[in-house]
């Protein structure tokens, strides 16, 4: 695949970036290409990277892109929004910009043989020059109600759960992460265990999920702000984000 690329002046893409809220598997997504691709992945702590001394940040970041030249595997950068964050925002100071120039440079840089990773939850507060940097950009979003089924059904396999009103528990799962959806699963299977059964109906269900929805109550979302749970008539997709070769990922296959 390479070599046909390659043969007409092109290279593979090797810088993608994954927004979209919570939960919804950007994470997951870069653990399973690096096992499909056989490669180490290697996760970029940002909250270690970044310190309030001038040019100690820019220095681990040189760091981190050198490692990036000479070992091959997955970087991933994740909740990449603490680095590229817009310049010329009300919180923004000169050691942010310095520090958001030296990503951009040492990207345009990178011709090693790794992938490089990151991710978002907040894709609106994004620098565009970062966006511009990337070959690739997917959104991720909640999931329907088929994802919702999907991710419940293959997360019971090994329970009896043939008479579940699936209309029923997919309006109530509707606006929850998918892994809040599976960890909700995870809960009505632990209880079926401990009550010496197998069987999960659709009350068990109901009630896992509600459970997982009143938790989201508790914190608050990336901004600070009092975190409130999606009804089934709000919207459920991600921010759009302008950038090159975007795609749509609605549910792991």
């Amino acid at each position: 695949m390479r070599e046909k690329l390659e043969a007409k002046g092109l290279k593979p893409r090797r810088r993608v970036l994954l927004s979209g809220p919570p939960g919804t598997g950007k994470t997951l997504s870069a653990s399973a290409l690096a096992g499909e691709l056989q490669y180490p992945l290697f996760s970029v702590m940002l909250h270690g990277l970044i310190t309030k001394f001038m040019g100690e940040t820019a220095q681990k970041l040189k760091m981190i892109f050198d490692a990036i030249k000479t070992t091959r595997g997955i970087y991933l950068f994740d909740e990449i929004d603490a680095l590229a964050a817009a310049r010329g925002g009300e919180n923004d100071v000169g050691e942010a910009r310095r520090v958001l120039n030296s990503f951009l440079q040492f990207l345009d840089e990178d011709t090693g043989p790794s992938i490089v990773i990151a991710t978002t939850n907040l894709p609106g507060i994004l620098d565009r020059a970062v966006l511009r940097r990337f070959d690739l950009v997917l959104p991720y979003v909640m999931p329907d109600g088929p994802a919702i089924r999907q991710a419940l059904e293959r997360r019971l396999i090994g329970f009896s759960f043939n008479r579940i009103g699936w209309k029923r528990v997919t309006d109530v799962a509707t606006g929850l992460s998918t892994a809040d959806i599976v960890a909700a699963a995870e809960d009505a299977a632990r209880r079926a265990v401990l009550n010496d059964t197998d069987k999960i109906a659709t009350q068990d269900l109901l009630d896992a999920l509600e459970r997982r929805r009143s938790l989201q109550d508790l914190g608050t979302n990336d901004n600070g702000t009092r975190a409130s749970t999606l009804s089934p008539s709000q919207s459920r997709t991600a921010a759009p984000i302008p950038g090159k070769g975007r795609g749509r990922v609605q549910k792991t296959k």
